[in-house]
């Protein structure tokens, strides 16, 4: 399972001190991810970029300055993510299946993908109010993308006419962000997540009958 930050991994033509700061953010979302932002030292951080610990102040002028630099790509990357992958569905794809894709693409990301965008979405809530300006502009930019999926099915006709699409987007994104507060691999596959939050979807705004059949798969 590769949870590295895509964007952040650099080609082998890259500078030395790029590399070794790829590594110092890669270690720290790997951290951040398991251990909370009041549990994430600079220590851990170094050892698993098997450098030393004053070292990391060579690239990042403090603790909280990695943490934020973290939190920010974590959500860039989803929305990149999410955005290419909206991108390659054929273009009749309905929008209902539009925001099954992009609930798969969210928790494939989060769950499986990203420790950036996992230390993200579970230390949200943890940092000081100062580090999180430049994760939620992130996050709003993310945000749109789904607001305008809502917008899309409820102008199609796609989605039922007793939801509200804001609320029915924000609940939504919240329930799939919870996951990864409660997932255990050991207990039920990704997929089997990915398929029963879908159907729960679909189940509760979708106009089409239940029966219909599977979106296309995410990337």
């Amino acid at each position: 399972m590769n949870r590295s930050h895509v964007l952040a991994s650099p080609p082998d033509n890259r500078t030395k001190y790029a590399r070794t700061r790829t590594r110092i953010l890669d270690a720290a979302a790997y951290v951040l991810s398991r251990q909370g932002y009041a549990g994430t030292r600079l220590s851990d951080v170094a050892g698993r970029a098997e450098i030393q610990t004053p070292a990391i102040y060579y690239y990042f002028a403090s603790r909280d300055e990695l943490i934020e630099e973290v939190m920010a790509c974590g959500l860039a990357d989803m929305r990149e993510n999410l955005k290419s992958t909206l991108a390659a569905l054929p273009p009749d794809t309905s929008a209902i299946d539009r925001i099954l894709v992009a609930a798969e693409t969210h928790l494939r990301h989060e769950l499986e993908i990203s420790d950036y965008t996992t230390a993200s979405i579970r230390n949200h809530g943890q940092i000081p109010e100062r580090l999180r300006i430049r994760a939620d502009q992130e996050g709003d930019s993310y945000g749109a993308i789904w607001r305008q999926l809502f917008d899309d099915a409820a102008r199609t006709g796609s989605l039922r006419t007793d939801v509200d699409p804001r609320i029915s987007q924000m609940l939504v994104m919240g329930a799939l962000n919870w996951a990864a507060e409660w997932w255990d691999p050991a207990r039920t596959s990704l997929d089997g997540i990915v398929l029963a939050a879908q159907s729960l979807i679909r189940s509760a705004l979708s106009t089409a009958d239940h029966d219909v059949d599977a979106p296309p798969p995410a990337d």
